[in-house]
């Protein structure tokens, strides 16, 4: 089957248009000059752009392989046809790797080793592979025998199949993989174009704390990594590249002695006496990172050279010691630049430590913290995390609204306002932002719910252009008047219609200010917003004003709160009554982190549907990749699946976060 790439809609084999959408599945639009692309081509006819997608291929010649190893790769699937196996293939640029003539080399494949990598051009993009129908059907979390259908893939895929429950970015993303003749094949995530660490290392403007934080996430990585013998990952220098947002990710994995490629700098080389190289520590990462600084003299520096020295002799266990060391060396740093606010800023606390005065345990960034679920391997709140002044880096929104299934009308508004300049020189990029969302369900009936949503959002929006002209958020007060503001204008039109009872039209409202990287939130009534970083995961930011909460707050049991029959009836919403009966939450955040708000009528978060389904339709949408109008479309989707008895709105906001960096020299 074919899948949208627009709206993720499932289509035959034979579509050349999205059945629920439009959109053409053959041809695709040239990022450059605009012309369309038909969906098999490498490059643009008109200008010569890259448009086609590009994927790694890593193949293993079963050929070389000693007969032991294909004894136990025969047994691991199978298949005893492995054990003899036909002469090494040699493949030529636009031959197809694959019987189906999907897969197109982009360069000759001529085996010199055990294992060769070559990039190929898919050729049928949006057509769902295999592997991805089974992983599709599996539990997130894959056992690690990788039994079943798993099980079936060649040993090559098998640590990238039992890692992608980590969603860590870092590691690339399996596409297909299959055994064909005399080769293993698994097909990856092209990062060859990616930035390389040795070039981050080799200009001008990067500081002492862009390599610590480098070092801190290569540890991060090796915790991921050890489990499955992949550990010489990190050993090879051109393997270590940067993704969008700077953050430290791998090319492929190299795992077992497969670390030992010809093209492993041999100064990670560590044997064991007899010839034979032992599994990958840390004395064998120091190396590494010894020389990652010998590309580089200037980037040394006295702490830095003390911890490589005791790498190198042996003298730190584990990789949470390492994180430690790390840890204070950047402390050190930021002490020492007059420039940093590291004495000043209560966020600047390891993971684990509280802040005096709010007793809540601050957020860290996540270019600082493992990119992965709560229920990964790797326990973050175990680790001891380098904390930075943050600075928003990109922030995307969308929004969409739907009727849902079983009204007639639509009584819910949002509405989105942003402003965002940039300024970007040779050693520094600054992006400014201010970003107004709103949010509200109308309640009243026909011409009435609908009338006082959408005033209630142009009235804020009104409101905030003439009250929120600095270059800081308003404060608590200002965005309490803008609030009474709302509700005062929907409780005048009720007086003069004369509205009285349940025809009296009011709305709910949830509210999200942004700037820079400071967020202002306020609501009344049952619509949500939750927040979601890939540390914490899912959280609910606003609690429901209805009367089950008020009687918990009261100190009345949940279960005896949600027993009563008026325990969802609303305790506060915009217009029935005057000011004097409203009082809106009003609260503050600090994004320092990688992070998507989301804010969501009662339609989509009934039912617990967000609280269930988070991993699966939020989480990918904290990567720059995903696109967030096809995201926010999906949850409409989802909640008229699961819901739709009322109406549903949702607005997605994605803000990226990368460190403030002074340099101490």
């Amino acid at each position: 089957m074919l899948i949208c790439p627009e709206c993720q809609f499932e289509n035959p084999n034979n579509n050349k248009f999205c059945q629920n959408c439009g959109m053409s599945l053959s041809q695709r639009v040239c990022p450059e000059c605009g012309v369309d692309v038909a969906t098999n081509a490498e490059k643009c006819h008109e200008c010569g752009a890259v448009c086609g997608t590009i994927r790694t291929a890593l193949i293993v010649n079963k050929n070389s392989l000693s007969p032991q190893k294909l004894e136990e790769e025969s047994q691991q699937l199978e298949n005893p046809e492995i054990k003899e196996s036909p002469a090494t293939p040699q493949l030529m640029i636009g031959d197809y790797l694959d019987s189906q003539q999907r897969y197109q080399l982009l360069e000759p494949l001529l085996f010199d080793n055990t294992q060769v990598c070559v990039r190929v051009l898919d050729c049928q993009p949006y057509q769902i592979t295999p592997l991805k129908v089974i992983l599709a059907k599996q539990p997130r979390d894959v056992p690690d025998s990788l039994g079943g259908d798993l099980g079936n893939f060649p040993p090559l895929a098998q640590t990238y199949i039992a890692l992608q429950p980590q969603l860590h970015k870092g590691i690339p993303p399996i596409h297909d993989a299959w055994q064909q003749d005399s080769m293993e094949v698994v097909l990856l995530e092209d990062r060859s174009g990616w930035q390389s660490l040795l070039e981050l290392w080799q200009e001008d403007s990067t500081t002492s704390l862009q390599i610590l934080e480098c070092f801190h996430q290569i540890t991060q990585l090796w915790e991921l990594l050890e489990p499955f013998d992949a550990c010489g990952s990190l050993l090879e220098l051109s393997n270590l590249r940067l993704d969008e947002d700077q953050s430290l990710a791998l090319q492929r994995l190299y795992v077992g002695n497969t670390h030992l490629a010809k093209d492993i700098s041999p100064e990670t080389e560590i044997s064991n006496g007899d010839g034979e190289q032992p599994t990958p520590t840390l004395q064998a990462l120091g190396k590494a990172w010894h020389h990652l600084f010998s590309k580089s003299q200037r980037t040394q520096f006295g702490s830095m050279l003390n911890l490589l020295a005791d790498l190198e002799q042996g003298k730190i266990a584990s990789p949470t010691d390492l994180q430690s060391r790390l840890a204070e060396i950047a402390d050190e740093l930021q002490d020492n630049d007059p420039e940093s606010d590291h004495a000043n800023n209560d966020t600047n606390n390891f993971v684990g430590e509280q802040n005096s005065d709010s007793g809540e345990i601050p957020a860290s960034p996540t270019i600082l913290q493992p990119d992965a679920p709560e229920d990964t391997t790797v326990i973050a709140d175990d680790l001891p995390t380098v904390n930075l002044p943050m600075q928003l880096s990109s922030l995307d929104d969308a929004g969409y609204t739907d009727v849902g299934r079983q009204r007639n009308h639509n009584e819910d508004c949002f509405g989105i306002e942003t402003e965002i300049s940039k300024i970007e020189l040779p050693k520094s990029k600054t992006l400014n932002v201010r970003g107004l969302y709103i949010l509200c369900d109308g309640m009243g009936g026909h011409a009435g719910g609908e009338v006082a949503s959408e005033l209630a959002v142009n009235t804020l929006r009104d409101y905030f252009q003439t009250h929120w002209t600095g270059k800081q958020l308003p404060s608590e007060e200002i965005i309490r008047q803008g609030v009474i503001a709302a509700n005062q204008a929907i409780f005048d039109l009720n007086q003069s219609d004369a509205r009285s009872g349940v025809g009296r039209m009011g709305t709910t409202l949830v509210m999200m200010l942004v700037q820079e990287n400071k967020v202002a939130v306020a609501h009344v009534g049952d619509s949500r917003l939750y927040r979601l970083t890939r540390k914490q995961g899912l959280e609910q930011v606003t609690v429901d004003h209805e009367v089950g909460q008020r009687e918990i707050a009261r100190g009345v049991e949940a279960t005896i709160a949600y027993a009563r029959p008026d325990a969802y009836q609303l305790t506060q919403a915009l217009g029935p009554r005057d000011a004097n009966s409203l009082d809106p939450d009003v609260q503050f955040l600090e994004i320092n982190e990688d992070t998507l708000f989301v804010l969501v009528s009662d339609g989509l978060s009934d039912n617990d549907l967000l609280v269930t389904n988070w991993k699966t339709h939020l989480l990918p949408l904290l990567s720059s990749g995903v696109n967030l109008d096809t995201g926010v479309k999906e949850l409409i989707n989802l909640a008229n699946e699961y819901n739709g008895h009322d109406n549903i709105t949702a607005v997605l906001i994605r803000a990226k976060v990368r460190p403030i960096f002074h340099s101490p020299y």
